[in-house]
């Protein structure tokens, strides 16, 4: 009976917890590697005044991330922004792969959504704003830099240097998981190994053949990062800098795997006073460290309220940001 009860009770927290302020609807547009599977979200009453397109962070990731970005595309709803998402190549119904792609491949990729989006009536363009998390930071320099028609961006958790931001999330975990001298130097001289394989481009055969087997990335996942080691946002963003687009940097104490400090001094460098810059209590989602090192808390909270996994201010900040976000024509 009390179990029966606790199940009922859950169930209907749940319910709640995942009542979410925004309709949803499925898309289907051609991307370049075929077509492309997502999802557009609007303000109830679909009175949104502009729209924001996710550039997603590294991984198969799904329109939705499996509802993962319900609270994202609430907040933009609540500030007038519908949101555009989709699933990258390879995933759910979504033609092509994923790690067969360049960070100018994902530009394509997004330039194509934004030309989908201004050719339809029934999809708000009057402010366009790119939503950019993780290895997005190389991707929307170069979209925001050839294009007239972005107003903003949202940068979440952002690196500049690919083989820079490898190290510091190496050194990081190596701090959190309270490694001895020896175990550092064993993993920065693996680490400078396999830098010199990609380096001179070696082949995936010639990699596994001296990587233990626990320790190997695929095939394809090796050829993802040959092709794209050496980006770096500095000089998209220097080609962006004239046009003067506010970019909004949302970034964690707690990051493990970007060293956010270096992100915002780039940018600031480079951007000068078009960056804005909000710090969290979070890890690189911008989760509350709690959800993501303790993994019953993350799993209950995932299912039963979602928007309690990001860090408190979040989504207030997003919102403001949206908010403060001019107009600009296509």
């Amino acid at each position: 009976m009390v179990l029966t009860v606790l199940a009922v009770g859950l169930g209907v927290v749940t319910v709640a917890g995942n009542d979410f302020r925004f309709t949803r609807r499925e898309v289907t547009f051609g991307g370049p590697q075929g077509s492309l599977v997502g999802v557009l979200t609007e303000p109830r009453g679909g009175d949104a005044r502009g729209l924001v397109v996710m550039v997603h962070g590294d991984g198969p990731v799904e329109a939705t991330q499996g509802g993962l970005y319900s609270p994202w595309f609430e907040a933009a709803a609540d500030a007038g922004f519908a949101t555009l998402s989709w699933s990258k190549p390879g995933v759910g119904r979504s033609a092509g792969d994923w790690l067969d792609q360049s960070m100018a491949d994902r530009a394509a990729e997004v330039d194509a959504a934004l030309d989908w989006a201004h050719a339809q009536d029934d999809v708000p363009t009057g402010t366009v704003v790119l939503w950019a998390a993780s290895q997005g930071g190389w991707v929307f320099p170069r979209v925001v830099a050839d294009r007239d028609d972005v107003a903003g961006v949202v940068a979440v958790g952002t690196a500049v240097s690919w083989l820079r931001q490898g190290r510091f999330h190496l050194l990081a975990g190596l701090d959190d998981q309270g490694a001895d001298d020896d175990e550092r130097a064993r993993a920065v001289a693996e680490s400078d190994r396999v830098r010199d394989l990609l380096e001179r481009g070696a082949s995936y055969d010639e990699y596994a053949t001296t990587t233990p087997e626990a320790d190997r990335m695929t095939r394809d996942r090796w050829g993802f990062v040959l092709r794209n080691v050496h980006a770096d946002a500095t000089e998209g963003l220097r080609a962006m800098a004239p046009r003067g687009v506010p970019v909004h940097l949302m970034a964690g104490e707690h990051d493990r795997n970007v060293d956010v400090a270096e992100t915002e001094r780039v940018y600031r460098d480079l951007l000068g006073d078009h960056v804005t810059v909000s710090t969290f209590d979070a890890v690189h989602s911008l989760a509350r460290p709690v959800v993501e090192d303790v993994d019953v808390v993350g799993a209950v909270t995932a299912v039963v309220r979602p928007r309690a996994l990001l860090a408190p201010g979040v989504l207030d900040d997003y919102r403001s940001a949206l908010a403060s976000m001019g107009r600009r024509g296509w």
